[in-house]
This record gives structure tokens, sequence and C-alpha cells, in this order.
């Protein structure tokens, strides 16, 4: 029956963000596969936070869209998230609640926490710090960078993912108290979050400064992550071959999750 619920749930939510373009095709297949484990393998925790992550960051990358477009241009991904990205934010926490399924133990769900903390901090971070009236510095020289240019962070940015991260983890409280979870008190949770979801989002602008592929624009000269730019083809700038957008989140998620073990086994005691 959980498996049956979690489909349904899955199916309506993810077919109204399909309908609204925040989900390509792609995309909307996978958050249903997605969602239906989260929820058949797990209960309203896993489900829930998963939820508060998505409906949260999709309604902060629809806030003042028309001031962010320009910038959009230049990453390799926007609003409407295809299955890459979909599992890129969503699949390891996937893959934790399926761990926790087999082997119930306390240190997943601290885990869990972490990385969709973790992607949420810089989902709320690139929205929310997008839209600062200064300049992002780069986190490795602190040097003023152009608005969008990975590696940058702000003063906005960086205070939006605290505040990200702290909802994960205060929802994450919730959704265990109603599921009858008893590990934490609220504010274990939520410094569970906060810690994990900023350790988690400056590793990715880490990253994102140093290994992340990215290409020049030969029209502009700005450094994006696209293969066009300006309507023509952009070269390659930096950056190890392989090392995509998506594979800085997952790395990024994993170090997120493995601070927020170490936070919450240590306030759970």
């Amino acid at each position: 029956m959980d498996w049956m619920i979690g489909a349904v749930c899955a199916s309506l939510v993810a077919g109204a963000a399909y309908a609204k373009k925040s989900l390509t095709l792609s995309g909307c297949l996978a958050a249903i596969m997605m969602g239906t484990i989260y929820y058949g393998a797990g209960n309203l925790f896993w489900f829930g936070t998963l939820l508060l992550f998505f409906i949260t960051s999709t309604l902060l990358s629809r806030f003042r869209k028309e001031r962010k477009q320009e910038m959009e241009k230049s990453y390799a991904k926007t609003g409407n998230r295809d299955a890459g990205q979909v599992m890129a934010n969503g699949g390891m926490g996937m893959l934790l609640c399926l761990a926790n399924w087999w082997v119930p133990h306390p240190a997943w769900m601290y885990a869990f926490i972490g990385v969709m903390a973790t992607v949420t901090s810089d989902t709320w971070a690139t929205e929310v710090g997008s839209l600062s009236r200064k300049p992002p510095r780069s986190v490795m020289t602190w040097k003023v960078l152009t608005p969008g240019a990975s590696g940058g962070v702000s003063l906005l940015g960086s205070a939006a993912a605290a505040l990200g991260g702290a909802l994960i983890g205060l929802g994450a409280f919730v959704f265990a108290w109603i599921s009858g979870i008893e590990q934490m008190n609220w504010l274990g949770w939520m410094l569970t979050g906060l810690i994990g979801g900023l350790a988690g989002a400056f590793a990715d602008s880490y990253l994102g400064a140093t290994v992340q592929k990215m290409y020049r624009c030969t029209v502009c000269g700005r450094e994006v992550e696209v293969h066009e730019h300006c309507g023509h083809k952009t070269v390659r700038a930096r950056g190890l071959s392989w090392m995509s957008n998506d594979l800085v989140n997952v790395l990024s998620s994993l170090i997120g999750g493995g601070i927020a073990i170490g936070i919450g086994s240590m306030l759970a005691l």
C-alpha cells in the first residue's frame, strides 16, 4: 500500500510540475520513480523532506525570473529540470532511503538530511544570490566575479544557503515527529541541516572554482557551463573533462551528508 501511495502522490506532484514546465518529460518520469521509492521504502520523513526541497526550490526559481534570464544562459541546468538534474539532486537521498530500508540506522537519516540540505542550500544560494546588488566574489581568491560565474559567493547567497539548510532540518524534525521517529530535538535537526547544507554548498562552490569543466564564450568572453553562448559555440576554458555540473552536485552532496552524520551523531547523544 505504501508503494501505491508513493506512486500516486509522486505522479500528482511530478505531473503538476511538468504541466508548469518545471520538469521536462524525462525529469517528470524520474521524479515519479524517485518519489515512489522515497515513500514506499521510507515514509513521510523521507518523502516530505524531498517534497520540501522540490517545492521551495521551484518557487524560488520562478521568483523574479525575468532578472535571472541573462545569467541562466550561462548555466548548464535551468529551472526546467531534466532526469539528470533530478537524479543529481535526489538520487543520493534515494539510495540512502533504500539503505535504511534494508539496514535501518540513524546514520542514514543524518546523511539524508545533509544531502537534502546541501542541494537546497546550493539551489537557494543560486536563486537568491543572483539577485544580489553586489557582484559575487571567488571562493578561492575573493576577487570580484561576474554574476553567475561558477565558484562565486555572495553575502545574500550565503544567507539564503544557511536559511535553506536550516529549513530542511526543521522540516525533517516535523516529518520525523509525525512518522514517530525520535532521535533529536528540533534544534539538533536544524543544526544538522544548517551545518551540513552550508558545508555542501561551499564545497560545491569550491569544486566549481577549481575542477568543474567550464567553457568560454568567444563573443563576450564570459566563462560559462554551456556549449553555446551568444549564439556561438564556446571553447574549453578549464577544469577536468569529466567533471560536469551534475557530478559536482553529487560530490558536494556526499560532503554535506558526511558532515551531517558527524553533527547528527554528536547531537543525538
